[in-house]
């Protein structure tokens, strides 16, 4: 007796979030430049030809990584009232972002060393303070200042927690770091 075997479908949704988690990782600890395409794919265990066809190429991939990050602390400003968004801010700080790969911040940090990714990740953090003022109730220039002073403080507590062992922040769990941050985000921004 011969049993026919139906080919494995291919779920091309959960082959392209491996992929962006993957890259997401990679891009955050080792950098653009230092990360290669078959190091990402090798990390989500598929074939490396499935960056071409999901992302067009590494930088299509890179920017999909920080539209992936940018999209996720956009959600925290969805959120009424603002003292619910300072603490939905505060929370994208504290720890990493969905299913375990690293945090938002630290990507958005990182150059890459290649000038179309680094203007790609320009536009996104750019494009988050303006949407992170407008949220705040803040129009001009000085909201902006505001948001982008915050994106500052917020990014240089993640990286710090993410790249040092100075402690006790970098060991501070999140119900140590909710206050303060909270405290930090709405003197910034709902002044």
């Amino acid at each position: 007796m011969t049993t026919t075997q139906t080919p494995r479908r291919r779920d091309a949704a959960a082959t392209r979030q491996l992929l962006l988690d993957a890259a997401v990782h990679r891009f955050t600890h080792h950098g653009y430049a230092a990360t290669t395409v078959r190091h990402i794919a090798d990390d989500a265990g598929v074939n490396v030809a499935l960056i071409s066809r999901y992302f067009r190429s590494k930088e299509g991939l890179f920017e999909a990584c920080l539209t992936y990050s940018v999209d996720e602390l956009n959600r925290s400003t969805e959120i009424d009232p603002p003292i619910r968004t300072a603490e939905a801010i505060a929370r994208q700080v504290v720890g990493p972002c969905t299913r375990g790969v690293p945090h938002n911040l630290v990507l958005l940090l990182r150059t890459s060393g290649d000038e179309g990714a680094d203007r790609i990740r320009l536009d996104l953090l750019r494009s988050y303070s303006q949407r992170l003022a407008a949220a705040a109730g803040h129009t001009g220039d000085a909201g902006l200042l505001r948001a982008q002073v915050m994106i500052a403080a917020a990014a240089g507590i993640a990286l710090m927690r993410a790249k040092t062992d100075m402690e006790p922040l970098a060991s501070a769990g999140e119900a140590d770091l909710l206050v303060p941050l909270c405290d930090m985000i709405e003197s910034l921004l709902f002044p």
